[in-house]
Parts: C-alpha cells; structure tokens; sequence
C-alpha cells in the first residue's frame, strides 16, 4: 500500500550545495516526490512544527537551526514510506548510521544532520499538513 512521508531537506543540506545529490538518492531509493517547496521557516513555524519536543533541552537549538536558513520539504510517496525513508537517511547521530545512508555520507552530528523524516505515518499525516495543502500536491 502506497503511503507518504514528509522528508525536509535541513539548512545544512543546502549550505553544502547537495540538496540535488540527496534528492537523487530519495528518487534511486524509489520515492517518488509529490510535493516540493523552498522556504525559510519563521520563528512561529519552527515552534509549532517541533512542539512536540518543547520540552526537551535542544527544543530552542533545534529552533534556531532550522531557522538560520532556507528548507526543501518535500511529500514522498512509496510503499512503507515511513520506514523505508528511516532506512535511507540513517541513524539521527551520524556516527551510528549504517555506510551508504544520507547522514552517513553527508552529515556532521546530531544536531547537523542533513535531513528530517516523519517517525510514524500519523506524524507524516500531520507534518506534511504544515507544509502543504492536499491542492498542492501532485495526484
């Protein structure tokens, strides 16, 4: 069965100029990408996007990043979307990550990791509702 993930392509991600080398390796893994924008998240956006971590100590951290410069979220389509996405990006801590992963490959820490992906397909649903609008994506 067909599902979606939200995948977001972090500041560090396009500090680095390889947001295309990471959206090819989504569409090699077999993602096809339904939605796609460039933004820079405010403030207010960050906040409510990552409310559910407000209580943990990197929650104004993780904030400030994801604020310092402009994101690529994208809609990804598969079968087992979620945890297929998981497998392809790797570990949150870069030096955990399996050889070949996203952050493996192009990460610099935790805090730094290149690229987000929904945890859950509930939180999928909910995430990829902060960024689009169902109008917005690709049938």
């Amino acid at each position: 069965m067909k599902q979606r993930t939200l995948a977001i392509l972090k500041p560090d991600c396009l500090e680095k100029k390889i947001q295309g080398k990471v959206i090819q390796q989504i569409v090699d893994g077999g993602f096809k990408i339904i939605g796609m924008r460039l933004v820079h998240l405010s403030e207010a956006s960050a906040r409510k996007f990552y409310k559910v971590h407000k209580e943990r100590p990197f929650y104004n951290a993780l904030v400030e990043y994801m604020t310092s410069g402009p994101v690529i979220p994208m809609v990804l389509v598969k079968d087992n979307a979620v945890a297929d996405f998981r497998n392809l990006i790797g570990a949150t801590d870069p030096a955990k990550a399996e050889e070949g992963t996203i952050r493996k490959l192009y990460a610099e820490s935790i805090e730094r990791n290149i690229v987000h992906g929904s945890d859950s397909p509930e939180n999928a649903v909910k995430e990829i509702g902060h960024f689009f609008r169902e109008e917005d994506l690709v049938q």
